[in-house]
């Protein structure tokens, strides 16, 4: 995909929730690497197998802050709802160069 980071992470937030793998997988390079306070540095296969069908677990996500720092790396913050009515907020750092995501790091937060 061409764009600028902040467009590429937010194409993969949106294809997260409708949960388009196919348009999804070709943003994310094939090194690519995710770490959250459950995952330590797991691939690209890993993640698309553990971490991307979730999101049937929300009622609601929204992107509170999009924001680019430098040329490859952008913060988000967001909310979301779980069907239980849980709202929580995380914050990710995503790298992004060549027009693919490198790396996912996540915070997660806690209830709103």
């Amino acid at each position: 995909m061409t764009g600028s980071p902040t467009s590429i992470v937010e194409a993969a937030f949106q294809y997260y929730r409708a949960q388009d793998h196919d348009a999804a997988v070709v943003l994310y390079a094939d090194d690519f690497s995710f770490t959250s306070p459950q995952d330590d540095h797991i691939g690209k296969a890993a993640f698309f197998e553990r971490c991307f069908p979730t999101a049937n677990r929300f009622k609601e996500q929204r992107l509170l802050h999009v924001t680019p720092v430098d040329q490859e790396l952008v913060f988000v913050c967001y909310e979301y709802e779980l069907l239980s009515g849980e709202r929580h907020r995380n914050v990710e750092m995503i790298t992004v160069r060549d027009g693919l995501i490198r790396e996912v790091q996540v915070f997660f937060g806690g209830k709103v």
